[in-house]
């Protein structure tokens, strides 16, 4: 048999759960990547580390119900590790918020813009010192290691396809309920926890590209786009903290303050937009409507199979 013909072979034994599988390994192999490159910075670093941690507890949160309490415990233990990085997280937010303020139509210095920079800049290499320390590299690294041992000892190979959908509508409906009745009057922690179930459910739908790739495809672009809108206001949220009394900018408060409400204004009308088209469907409908899409799947490889 061919190369191509033993692969397509492959593809059509392949289960769901092999591909959960299959993910398992690649997040933790992009984990250790981050980890180990030299040619990265400590704040590339630090982005992708947390970037595929935020994948792999989006992926622990649709095993919850299949595995159990383990899966929700390494959610957790992730969470938590990655919270020893968040002073440096904060300090780029600033930054990404600064870079952001300079798209405003309302004008500022660029004297000033370049002053602020350097300050963050400052204050963002002095957290990644503080926190992205040997030890905490170390304490990743174990936890790589762990995780690599366990998902070895878990079923998912034989998980069906229903249960992951149950968690995928789940996901969907947590986001969906989060969704402000008045955008412009919500609070920073609402945008702040949406933004995190947005997160979640793009990277979960990510798992259906085998199902039917396109689709697949076009709701993760979307819902990426609502991420880096409703992560925009975050790091907004952010910036602001830099500027209370006594703060590296508080002399530019007044200043900065209606660029803010700018950005953020433009920030909450492109969301509201996104949500609207992403968050359409009642939970109920998105559910049949994967179960749907999975079981056409199905049919069409059963059919590739037998000729």
């Amino acid at each position: 048999m061919s190369k191509a013909g033993a692969d397509e072979g492959q593809q059509l034994d392949d289960t769901f759960g092999d591909r959960l599988t299959g993910a398992a390994r690649a997040i933790i192999g992009d984990a250790r990547t981050a980890l180990s490159d030299p040619q990265l910075s400590d704040a590339e670093a630090v982005h992708d580390i947390r970037r595929a941690f935020k994948r792999w507890r989006a992926l622990m949160r649709l095993l919850s119900k299949p595995v159990g309490a383990p899966a929700d415990r390494a959610r957790t233990e992730a969470r938590d590790l990655m919270r020893t990085l968040s002073g440096s997280r904060d300090a780029q937010a600033a930054l990404d918020a600064l870079a952001d303020l300079g798209k405003s139509e309302l004008p500022f210095s660029a004297t000033s813009m370049k002053t602020i920079e350097a300050r963050l800049t400052t204050l963002r290499n002095e957290a990644e010192a503080a926190h992205f320390t040997p030890d905490v590299r170390q304490r990743v690294a174990r936890y790589l290691d762990d995780a690599t041992a366990t998902i070895g000892h878990w079923p998912l190979a034989r998980i069906e396809f229903d249960t992951i959908a149950d968690e995928l509508a789940r996901t969907y409906q947590r986001a969906r309920q989060l969704i402000p009745h008045n955008w412009h009057e919500a609070e920073s922690e609402e945008l702040h926890e949406l933004r995190k179930r947005v997160v979640e459910h793009r990277h979960q739908m990510e798992l259906l590209d085998a199902a039917w790739p396109r689709l697949a495809k076009v709701w993760a672009q979307e819902a990426q786009r609502l991420r880096e809108r409703l992560g925009a206001c975050q790091d907004l949220t952010v910036f602001m903290t830099y500027m209370a009394p006594r703060g590296p900018l508080a002399p530019w408060r007044s200043r900065l303050i209606p660029l803010i409400e700018n950005r953020r204004d433009a920030h909450l009308k492109a969301a509201a937009k996104l949500a609207g088209r992403l968050f359409a469907e009642k939970p109920k409908a998105f559910r049949a409507r994967v179960g749907a899409l999975w079981e056409a799947r199905e049919e069409a490889r059963s059919g590739e199979a037998e000729a």
